[in-house]
């Protein structure tokens, strides 16, 4: 739900990033309509290294940020990258320094609250119409990562993670 509320909520929503975004919070951020990274942000998923996928938005349309080869890397290697990296690849709008970050989100805020918000309304609503079709992916995704996450083979990515000890996957290949 919170993914359709960040694409749905009339107004652009704005990512800082400042730290680690993986997982589910890598996949926040691409959702979000701009991207802001510190420095010092390292980006990357995680989901099959501890039997987890997002099937949904955060492949889908992942490929459309990043293209097709960039979001199955991403998704099947599980490297981390540099905010350097992420800007190049077009995961975020801007990198800057740590003790600038917060001012430029706020900067950044205040020049788009300063605009129509009903032609923000509309532009953001044209953004996401061509997109919006993976809502239905997303949530065929994430039943399937219910059923799965019940499995034998998902309890046991989630509890190595837990125990802090490799996943031992291989009765499953």
């Amino acid at each position: 739900r919170l993914h359709r509320i960040i694409r749905d909520i009339p107004k652009p929503v704005i990512a800082a990033v400042n730290g680690v975004a993986v997982g589910g919070g890598h996949v926040l951020h691409v959702l979000c309509d701009l991207s802001l990274a510190a420095e010092h942000a390292r980006f990357g998923q995680s989901g099959p290294r501890v039997g987890s996928f997002d099937a949904g938005f955060g492949t889908a349309y992942l490929a459309r940020v990043v293209g097709e080869k960039r979001a199955r890397q991403i998704w099947f290697l599980l490297d981390l990258y540099d905010a350097a990296t992420a800007e190049r690849w077009g995961l975020v709008n801007e990198v800057v320094p740590a003790d600038q970050l917060l001012d430029k989100a706020l900067e950044w805020g205040r020049k788009m609250a300063s605009y129509s918000p009903t032609a923000l309304r509309f532009l953001k609503h044209s953004f996401n119409a061509d997109s919006d079709h993976m809502a239905g992916l997303s949530h065929l995704a994430f039943d399937g990562l219910e059923l799965f996450t019940h499995s034998a083979e998902g309890m046991e990515g989630a509890q190595a993670f837990a125990d802090k000890r490799p996943p031992d996957f291989s009765p499953y290949r």
